[in-house]
Protein backbone atom coordinates (compact mmCIF):
# COMPACT_ATOMS: atom_id res chain seq x y z
CA UNK A 1 0.00 0.00 0.00
CA UNK A 2 1.81 3.35 -0.98
CA UNK A 3 2.23 6.41 0.85
CA UNK A 4 -0.24 9.33 0.19
CA UNK A 5 1.36 12.86 0.34
CA UNK A 6 -1.57 15.40 2.11
CA UNK A 7 -0.56 18.51 0.61
CA UNK A 8 -1.74 21.52 2.35
CA UNK A 9 -1.93 25.16 2.63
CA UNK A 10 -2.90 26.53 5.84
CA UNK A 11 -5.14 29.59 4.99
CA UNK A 12 -7.54 27.25 2.73
CA UNK A 13 -10.73 26.34 4.55
CA UNK A 14 -11.17 23.14 3.48
CA UNK A 15 -8.13 22.11 4.70
CA UNK A 16 -9.69 22.36 7.69
CA UNK A 17 -12.44 19.08 7.32
CA UNK A 18 -8.71 16.86 6.06
CA UNK A 19 -6.53 18.19 9.18
CA UNK A 20 -8.51 17.57 11.90
CA UNK A 21 -9.58 14.28 10.81
CA UNK A 22 -6.75 12.87 8.74
CA UNK A 23 -5.68 11.10 12.08
CA UNK A 24 -8.21 9.22 12.70
CA UNK A 25 -8.27 8.42 8.60
CA UNK A 26 -4.34 7.21 8.93
CA UNK A 27 -5.63 4.97 12.43
CA UNK A 28 -8.82 3.54 10.54
CA UNK A 29 -7.19 2.67 7.55
CA UNK A 30 -3.62 2.36 8.32
CA UNK A 31 -2.22 4.32 5.61
CA UNK A 32 0.71 7.05 6.38
CA UNK A 33 -0.10 10.42 5.17
CA UNK A 34 2.89 12.47 4.52
CA UNK A 35 1.89 16.42 5.54
CA UNK A 36 3.13 18.41 3.29
CA UNK A 37 2.78 22.08 3.76
CA UNK A 38 3.02 24.94 0.74
CA UNK A 39 1.81 28.38 -0.17
CA UNK A 40 -1.58 27.80 -2.58
CA UNK A 41 -1.55 31.92 -2.36
CA UNK A 42 0.92 31.55 -4.26
CA UNK A 43 0.09 29.40 -7.06
CA UNK A 44 -3.34 30.54 -7.02
CA UNK A 45 -2.13 34.28 -7.75
CA UNK A 46 0.25 33.29 -10.35
CA UNK A 47 -2.76 31.28 -12.11
CA UNK A 48 -5.68 34.07 -11.56
CA UNK A 49 -7.35 31.76 -9.02
CA UNK A 50 -8.76 33.72 -6.16
CA UNK A 51 -11.85 31.91 -5.55
CA UNK A 52 -13.73 33.70 -2.68
CA UNK A 53 -12.53 37.01 -2.22
CA UNK A 54 -15.20 39.28 -3.61
CA UNK A 55 -17.79 36.51 -4.63
CA UNK A 56 -20.13 37.03 -2.20
CA UNK A 57 -22.44 33.87 -3.25
CA UNK A 58 -19.68 31.51 -3.69
CA UNK A 59 -18.25 32.67 -0.04
CA UNK A 60 -21.67 31.85 1.62
CA UNK A 61 -21.86 28.41 -0.31
CA UNK A 62 -18.79 27.72 0.99
CA UNK A 63 -18.78 28.14 4.69
CA UNK A 64 -22.26 26.54 4.56
CA UNK A 65 -20.20 23.56 2.12
CA UNK A 66 -17.81 23.49 5.38
CA UNK A 67 -20.56 23.19 8.21
CA UNK A 68 -22.49 20.53 6.44
CA UNK A 69 -19.21 18.37 6.07
CA UNK A 70 -18.26 19.31 9.49
CA UNK A 71 -21.35 17.95 11.13
CA UNK A 72 -20.68 14.87 8.94
CA UNK A 73 -17.14 14.51 10.52
CA UNK A 74 -18.30 15.61 13.99
CA UNK A 75 -16.30 18.77 13.85
CA UNK A 76 -18.02 21.84 15.63
CA UNK A 77 -16.49 24.61 14.00
CA UNK A 78 -18.01 28.40 14.43
CA UNK A 79 -18.35 29.82 11.12
CA UNK A 80 -17.75 31.84 9.35
CA UNK A 81 -14.08 31.87 10.64
CA UNK A 82 -12.19 34.62 10.11
CA UNK A 83 -11.22 34.86 6.29
CA UNK A 84 -8.46 35.06 4.47
CA UNK A 85 -5.65 35.35 7.21
CA UNK A 86 -3.19 37.64 6.49
CA UNK A 87 -0.18 35.92 7.33
CA UNK A 88 -0.81 32.62 5.15
CA UNK A 89 3.11 32.37 4.43
CA UNK A 90 4.41 32.63 8.10
CA UNK A 91 1.52 30.05 9.27
CA UNK A 92 2.96 27.77 6.48
CA UNK A 93 6.63 28.59 6.87
CA UNK A 94 6.45 27.47 11.04
CA UNK A 95 4.90 24.09 9.43
CA UNK A 96 7.38 23.12 6.87
CA UNK A 97 10.20 23.71 10.21
CA UNK A 98 7.48 21.76 12.43
CA UNK A 99 7.40 18.89 9.82
CA UNK A 100 10.98 18.39 9.61
CA UNK A 101 11.35 18.45 13.05
CA UNK A 102 8.54 16.32 13.95
CA UNK A 103 5.79 18.67 15.71
CA UNK A 104 4.25 20.16 12.40
CA UNK A 105 1.44 17.89 12.79
CA UNK A 106 0.65 18.94 16.57
CA UNK A 107 0.98 22.58 15.43
CA UNK A 108 -1.08 22.16 12.55
CA UNK A 109 -4.21 20.56 14.13
CA UNK A 110 -3.91 23.03 16.56
CA UNK A 111 -3.83 26.16 14.90
CA UNK A 112 -6.57 24.94 12.41
CA UNK A 113 -8.38 24.24 15.72
CA UNK A 114 -7.99 27.68 17.50
CA UNK A 115 -9.02 29.54 14.01
CA UNK A 116 -11.98 27.47 13.14
CA UNK A 117 -12.98 27.02 16.53
CA UNK A 118 -12.11 30.19 18.42
CA UNK A 119 -11.81 32.55 15.70
CA UNK A 120 -8.09 33.43 16.70
CA UNK A 121 -6.71 33.79 12.79
CA UNK A 122 -3.84 31.71 11.95
CA UNK A 123 -0.16 32.96 11.11
CA UNK A 124 -0.87 35.45 13.88
CA UNK A 125 -0.65 35.90 17.86
CA UNK A 126 -2.29 34.91 20.02
CA UNK A 127 -2.93 31.61 17.72
CA UNK A 128 0.95 31.09 16.53
CA UNK A 129 1.88 31.18 20.30
CA UNK A 130 -0.45 28.85 21.35
CA UNK A 131 -0.72 26.45 19.11
CA UNK A 132 3.23 26.39 19.05
CA UNK A 133 3.02 25.37 23.10
CA UNK A 134 0.91 22.59 21.93
CA UNK A 135 3.39 21.36 20.03
CA UNK A 136 5.68 21.87 22.98
CA UNK A 137 7.94 24.40 20.92
CA UNK A 138 8.96 27.83 22.17
CA UNK A 139 6.78 30.41 20.38
CA UNK A 140 9.27 33.10 20.28
CA UNK A 141 12.08 30.81 19.69
CA UNK A 142 10.16 29.22 16.76
CA UNK A 143 8.86 32.04 15.42
CA UNK A 144 12.11 33.80 14.81
CA UNK A 145 13.50 30.94 13.05
CA UNK A 146 10.21 30.26 11.27
CA UNK A 147 10.62 34.08 9.77
CA UNK A 148 14.15 33.65 9.13
CA UNK A 149 14.84 33.78 5.05
CA UNK A 150 15.73 30.05 5.08
CA UNK A 151 12.34 29.28 5.94
CA UNK A 152 10.92 31.31 3.07
CA UNK A 153 13.08 29.67 0.77
CA UNK A 154 12.32 26.25 2.08
CA UNK A 155 8.39 27.28 1.68
CA UNK A 156 8.93 28.62 -2.11
CA UNK A 157 10.87 25.54 -2.91
CA UNK A 158 7.87 23.13 -1.74
CA UNK A 159 5.12 25.43 -3.29
CA UNK A 160 7.39 24.64 -6.81
CA UNK A 161 7.88 21.54 -6.00
CA UNK A 162 3.58 21.18 -5.75
CA UNK A 163 3.45 23.03 -8.88
CA UNK A 164 5.35 20.55 -10.81
CA UNK A 165 3.27 17.59 -9.28
CA UNK A 166 0.15 19.68 -11.18
CA UNK A 167 -1.07 20.70 -7.44
CA UNK A 168 -3.59 24.16 -7.99
CA UNK A 169 -5.30 24.02 -4.29
CA UNK A 170 -5.53 22.66 -0.95
CA UNK A 171 -6.14 20.33 0.03
CA UNK A 172 -4.65 18.11 -2.41
CA UNK A 173 -3.65 14.38 -1.80
CA UNK A 174 -1.20 12.63 -4.05
CA UNK A 175 -0.52 8.80 -4.57
CA UNK A 176 2.45 7.23 -7.18
CA UNK A 177 1.31 11.30 -9.10
CA UNK A 178 -2.02 10.83 -9.59
CA UNK A 179 -3.36 14.02 -7.91
CA UNK A 180 -6.57 13.80 -6.19
CA UNK A 181 -8.00 17.55 -5.11
CA UNK A 182 -9.84 18.43 -2.10
CA UNK A 183 -10.80 16.98 0.99
CA UNK A 184 -13.73 15.01 -0.94
CA UNK A 185 -11.29 13.38 -3.00
CA UNK A 186 -9.48 11.47 0.48
CA UNK A 187 -11.41 8.07 -0.39
CA UNK A 188 -10.46 8.09 -4.22
CA UNK A 189 -7.20 8.49 -3.14
CA UNK A 190 -7.31 5.69 -0.24
CA UNK A 191 -9.01 3.55 -3.01
CA UNK A 192 -5.70 4.24 -5.44
CA UNK A 193 -3.57 3.70 -3.34
CA UNK A 194 -4.68 0.12 -2.50
CA UNK A 195 -6.12 -1.30 -6.01
CA UNK A 196 -4.68 1.62 -8.36
CA UNK A 197 -7.84 2.73 -9.48
CA UNK A 198 -10.96 4.38 -7.67
CA UNK A 199 -13.58 2.14 -6.82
Amino acid sequence: MANIDFWFSIGSTYSYLSVMRLGRVATETGIEFVWRPFNVREIMVAQNNIPFANKPVKAAYMWRDVARRSDKYGLRPRLPAPYPIPDLPLANQVALLGMREGWGIAYAIETYRLWFEEGLVAGADPNLSRSLRVARQNPEETIVRASADAAATALADQTRAALALGIFGSPTFVVDGEVFWGDDRLDDAISWSRSGRVR
